[in-house]
């Protein structure tokens, strides 16, 4: 066997390697109740405000600590925990999607996506 084929197999089961190892990390969309059925492990969940419950944000007492209630696609509601400022427009958002995981009885959020209604 030439010496450039035994390099390009080389190459082509590294990146093989790293596709996997990629997929295995990749966080999926799902609910609180698989979340809480996991903790630890990062997910996207999709849902809307609870805009029954109330919110907290003093940026006086600490301006990276944001929670509110979300009620997930599946009719499921848990507090999310956010340690960051609230996102500009959180109130008009339709639907928010939190990157996170579950830690106990609240879901801590790395990240806070919203979509604003269409104009």
């Amino acid at each position: 066997m030439k010496k450039t084929s035994i390099i390009g197999l080389i190459i082509i089961a590294l990146a093989i390697g790293a596709i996997v190892s990629m997929y295995g990390d990749a966080s999926t969309y799902e609910g609180f109740e698989v979340a809480g059925d996991n903790p630890g492990k990062e997910y996207h969940v999709v849902g809307v405000l609870n805009r029954q419950k109330e919110k907290y944000y003093d940026p006086q007492k600490d301006a990276n600590y944001f929670s509110f209630y979300l009620i997930d696609d599946k009719g499921k509601e848990s507090k999310v925990v956010y340690h960051n400022p609230e996102p500009a427009d959180f109130d008009r958002s339709e639907k928010v999607v939190i990157v996170g995981s579950m830690e106990g009885d609240h879901f801590e959020a790395s990240k806070i996506l919203l979509k604003c209604p269409s104009k």
